[in-house]
């Protein structure tokens, strides 16, 4: 693990860089994430650098004052500026592969900044990211109720891990080891943490901006994905001025992790076509 300062708080992110000349790639955690839910796509550090930050309050990395929604964009916006600084990459000259909330934070750096990266790439994600309310009302929840494993947790808390690692919501079929793994990250990260990524989720809304995107752009939906349905990349598609859809098949919202060789030849295929090569 690697570390930057900024804005007075050290952002931790990992880096690999193996000889190869395509683009360097930031790949973004969503909410109640870290770096590792990338670990099958740092091998394609064998074509392109990649660095992989963690926001404010996720794995590593100090936890960040903001209010849920701008304040909270813009902050793990700077994180991901300041960790490809960090690691010698211009932003520029890089392409941003936003998981689920980090579609919002790329697109945030797009239309907020007029950020303008070598290519896009949105998974699990879309223009809009509406949450259940339910799970906004479990993750609001105060009331803490002891437990064995974890001290104390809110049983509000422990509904909306039970309800997002039910069969076909974070995953379509993984095994027990991706779930805990899973579980695991979303309890260091905590509830409140993870209430702030939700609701920044639930109030992002750039339907009326993307037509000023410009970058060439991959949406990437899993076959399975309840949480955000293949709908919501459409509306990407349509949307943005150049952007195109990849389906993962027999995979669910975090389909990198759930069927990562096919997640990395989509984007591995994308890139080689429509950045490193030049080609239309």
């Amino acid at each position: 693990m690697e570390y930057v300062t900024h804005h007075g708080r050290a952002t931790a992110y990992r880096h690999s860089d193996r000889g190869g000349e395509g683009t360097p790639l930031c790949l973004l955690h969503g909410s109640g994430g870290e770096s590792g839910v990338w670990r099958s796509q740092f091998r394609l550090s064998d074509r392109s650098p990649v660095v992989a930050p963690e926001f404010g309050g996720h794995g590593d990395s100090d936890d960040v004052r903001a209010a849920p929604g701008y304040e909270t964009l813009s902050a793990y916006a700077d994180d991901a500026l300041a960790a490809l600084d960090g690691a010698g990459y211009a932003p520029e000259e890089s392409a941003f592969v936003g998981s689920s909330m980090s579609g919002a934070v790329c697109l945030h750096l797009a239309v907020e900044r007029g950020l303008s990266p070598r290519a896009l790439v949105l998974a699990g994600s879309g223009p809009r990211l509406p949450v259940l309310d339910d799970l906004r009302t479990w993750l609001a929840d105060e009331t803490t109720v002891p437990d064995g494993s974890t001290g104390a947790e809110t049983d509000g808390f422990k509904r909306a891990l039970a309800f997002l690692h039910a069969p076909g919501r974070l995953f379509a079929d993984a095994g027990d080891r991706l779930h805990e793994q899973s579980r695991e990250a979303m309890r260091a990260a905590g509830r409140t943490v993870v209430r702030r990524d939700f609701e920044t989720c639930h109030g992002f809304d750039v339907r009326g901006d993307l037509d000023g995107v410009e970058t060439p752009t991959l949406a990437v939906v899993g076959e399975y994905d309840r949480l955000t349905p293949r709908r919501f990349h459409e509306e990407l598609v349509d949307g943005l001025p150049d952007a195109e859809l990849a389906v993962v098949e027999d995979a669910g919202h975090l389909a990198m992790l759930e069927r990562p060789r096919a997640f990395n030849a989509a984007v591995r295929e994308f890139l080689e076509r429509r950045v490193d090569r030049g080609g239309q």
